[in-house]
């Protein structure tokens, strides 16, 4: 679906124009064209190829999709793939941005990903100087809105793990803190696979051979790679909190069946002790003195409770009961 189609010139809008249109505008100097698509057919796909000369391969990449980040070139033109997070129920949904950038036209295609991109327009549209740069600048805002909204997730992961570290020492709560931060790690892991490989493309931008499109804003992609290494920092120290928390947990789970077992080994002693007494006196020898003593089976029953008392008195001391 065709979302805009504006040419420009000077960093100044010249009008919406339609897609049968833009070789026209592409021939004019100092004119470029901004197309964005929203989950673009494969017909739209082929024209669009068509009107930008666009690479076979790179079309390839925007139809199948799923694609890891990254940031190629095919002769003059650019093309780069990011991943838009938003969050949601159950995790994060990961959607995509397919853009192609050239000398005079930016096309921006975005798939499975209802993250409102129409404000990057409206910001370069409020910046003609910035954008008179031309499509650079305007891969440069693209990158920044996508990476801009992976810091709410982060925010949104470090909040529920502060809550969860809380709770680590909640008695009966072992098994649920296990459950919810292996379900924050899944999320941390789904960020670092948005970010890693799309900080790793952004360093090209930056240093050594810059592509000539993106020559004159060199300094924005600086700022990009700044914001994706503190995100990437970030969520080294979450993983590492969270395989901390981890082990707490298991840790206390430990304890907590080793509290068990002691209580358990308590009961066994007192019972075995009663039992080893009635064992000895419940034997039906003949001769037994005791089994003819009038006192005899109040006073084993004395010895018996005593016994086990003591060992009762014993055992809660210790802490085992």
């Amino acid at each position: 679906m065709l979302i805009n189609c504006v040419a420009y010139r000077e960093g100044k809008k010249l009008a919406d124009i339609g897609i049968e249109a833009i070789s026209d505008y592409l021939q004019q100097p100092d004119c470029f064209v901004w197309v964005a698509l929203r989950d673009a057919t494969p017909a739209e796909l082929d024209k669009m190829r068509d009107e930008f000369d666009l690479h076979p391969l790179a079309i390839e990449d925007a139809h199948h999709g799923h694609q890891r980040p990254k940031i190629e070139e095919y002769g003059d033109t650019l093309f780069a793939v990011l991943h838009t997070l938003e969050p949601a129920e159950e995790g994060v949904n990961v959607g995509e941005v397919n853009i192609f950038v050239g000398r005079n036209f930016i096309l921006s295609v975005r798939n499975r990903s209802s993250h409102p991109l129409l404000g990057v327009r409206e910001r370069c549209e409020r910046e003609p100087e910035m954008l008179r740069q031309g499509a650079g600048f305007v891969l440069y805002a693209l990158m920044d809105a996508v990476v801009d909204g992976y810091f709410p997730i982060i925010d949104s992961v470090e909040t529920e793990l502060e809550v969860i570290e809380e709770h680590l020492f909640d008695k009966g709560m072992a098994r649920l803190n296990i459950e919810r931060l292996y379900e924050v790690k899944r999320r941390t892991v789904t960020l670092k696979h948005a970010v890693l490989p799309l900080m790793e493309a952004v360093g090209k931008l930056t240093s050594g051979r810059v592509p000539p499109v993106c020559a004159n804003s060199r300094d924005y992609f600086r700022d990009v790679y700044d914001h994706l290494t503190r995100i990437n920092a970030s969520l080294d120290g979450i993983r590492d909190t969270i395989g901390t928390a981890i082990q707490v947990s298991l840790s206390s789970v430990t304890l907590d069946q080793s509290e068990v077992a002691k209580r358990l080994a308590a009961w066994a002693g007192i019972f075995a002790v009663a039992t080893a007494f009635a064992g000895i006196w419940g034997m039906n020898f003949k001769v037994m003195p005791e089994l003819d003593w009038m006192y005899g089976y109040p006073v084993a029953l004395t010895v018996i409770a005593t016994t086990c008392g003591i060992l009762y008195y014993r055992f809660r001391r210790m802490g085992w009961l």
